[in-house]
């Protein structure tokens, strides 16, 4: 095996399983030790910090190896993470042909503060707080994303007819 690459989100933790600084926490010397024990496996091993604002990947990291069993013979290929400066956004939703598009409660409320006649209490609710992170444009639905751009909403068709044009 080439390289070994452990992250972690505590300073603290990581410069003790380098061995930079002193394991004092009895429960942390298993850890370290189980490092030691994977360094043999790997011509090379690195220890890297993720700061705090990085967190969300060190989450899904911790996740994704949550999920995975530990099996001391097992190969398991790395995994290239690419961070991005723009962020990619794709919803698929299926639906049947001739019913109102997956935004048409949002888009009617957002209108005319109406809800469906079917709707009950929860459902209304449900519509409210989803009404809330998106924008009307006149015509146009846009949806707000947390780092304030907006997205258009389409529906199945017309995103058909927009990637047949491109």
């Amino acid at each position: 095996m080439e390289e070994l690459l452990i992250m972690g989100d505590s300073d603290l933790i990581i410069r003790q399983a380098q061995g930079e600084w002193e394991t004092r926490d009895v429960k942390l010397s298993p850890y370290r030790q189980h490092v030691e024990d994977l360094s043999k496996w790997f011509k090379s091993d690195e220890l890297r910090y993720i700061p705090h604002f990085h967190n969300e990947l060190a989450d899904a990291l911790a996740n994704l190896a949550s999920m995975l069993p530990y099996l001391s013979n097992l190969h398991i290929d790395p995994l290239e993470i690419q961070i991005r400066e723009r962020h990619g956004y794709c919803n698929t939703v299926e639906a049947e042909p001739d019913v109102q598009p997956w935004y048409h409660d949002i888009n009617r409320f957002l209108k005319t503060k109406e809800y469906p006649e079917q709707a009950n209490r929860d459902q209304k609710r449900t519509i409210r707080r989803l009404a809330n992170s998106f924008f009307l444009s006149g015509e146009v639905l846009y949806k707000r994303t947390p780092d304030l751009n907006l997205l258009g909403c389409v529906d199945a068709e017309e995103a058909g007819r927009i990637m047949h044009e491109m």
